[in-house]
């Protein structure tokens, strides 16, 4: 009978602590001391910010972002994490440690919990499965960060910072709250456990208003939704899948808005986007929008 080695139990770089680390948190730590470094001198904040940092963990980044900060709220979800946090930064009058699911909870909440102020800033390294509903909770928020700066998975980062020819749905969503920018990529040894995918650092400086103005911010997005129903179609067939609607609706639609109806979702700039908005509206095609 042939014996399973037992999986070796992950051990904490910092704490040292031994047990499996919590896939339902889809946390991978980043450890590399240059690539840290790196992330801190791209985050340009100043001594009125209240630097809010997403998923401390074992505190590395926290470490050295609380070097430059006047005000560091760190936010993590795990209790044994939180823990080791308030020990670590026992003392530090500029740093607040806040236990809580990031996402149930407003960043003005956060603020008055971590003892922070207006203007605020955001960095972190954000669990890959949730990393675009983090930035989704800061970016409609009714009080916005001025910047986000974060590590997500490298093929997600380049997709909120695509232009047009490739965009995505998510580009379009992302675009219309602020500007983004790839800042670098970061290898999978960078991490414990290295994940299996690489990473990317994106800055998002969220936009003074919208980056079009639009009546109904969600029927926006919804159209939107529809253009991307099927991205490898021309423009005209995605929407007339998207909207239900038929194709001689549609190609009206697309006349009025000045859009070739030959082109697909992703070649489309934000402009294009609210000019297809405006024609669905003053057409009145549907009445979802």
């Amino acid at each position: 009978m042939v014996r399973r080695r037992a999986r070796a139990p992950y051990n904490d770089p910092v704490t040292g602590s031994r047990g499996r680390r919590r896939k339902a948190l889809g946390q991978h730590r980043l450890v590399d001391h240059r690539v840290l470094r790196r992330i801190v001198r791209a985050a340009e904040f100043g001594d009125e910010d209240t630097v809010i940092e997403v998923g401390a963990g074992s505190g590395l980044l926290t470490e050295l972002l609380a070097q430059r900060a006047s005000r560091l709220i760190a936010v993590e979800v795990d209790a044994e994490l939180t823990a080791g946090l308030r020990e670590r930064f026992r003392g530090r009058d500029n740093v607040s440690v806040v236990e809580a699911d990031v996402l149930s909870i407003s960043p003005e909440e956060v603020l008055t919990r971590g003892g922070g102020r207006m203007p605020y800033v955001v960095v972190g390294n954000l669990p890959y499965f949730i990393g675009s509903a983090i930035l989704r909770h800061f970016l409609t928020a009714r009080a916005q960060p001025r910047w986000l700066l974060v590590t997500l998975q490298a093929e997600v980062a380049r997709n909120i910072a695509a232009g047009p020819g490739k965009m995505s749905y998510l580009s379009v969503e992302m675009q219309y709250y602020a500007q983004p920018r790839l800042l670098f990529e970061i290898p999978a040894a960078a991490f414990r456990p290295p994940p299996k995918v690489r990473s990317a650092v994106v800055r998002l400086d969220t936009r003074q208003g919208a980056a079009v103005e639009v009546h109904d911010r969600e029927a926006f997005f919804r159209l939107v939704q529809a253009g991307f129903a099927a991205p490898r179609k021309q423009l005209r067939n995605a929407l007339s899948i998207g909207l239900e609607r038929g194709a001689a609706e549609v190609e009206a639609l697309l006349d009025v808005a000045g859009v070739e109806p030959t082109r697909r979702a992703q070649t489309l700039t934000l402009v294009e986007w609210r000019a297809l908005y405006r024609a669905y509206r003053g057409t009145m095609i549907g009445t979802t929008l």
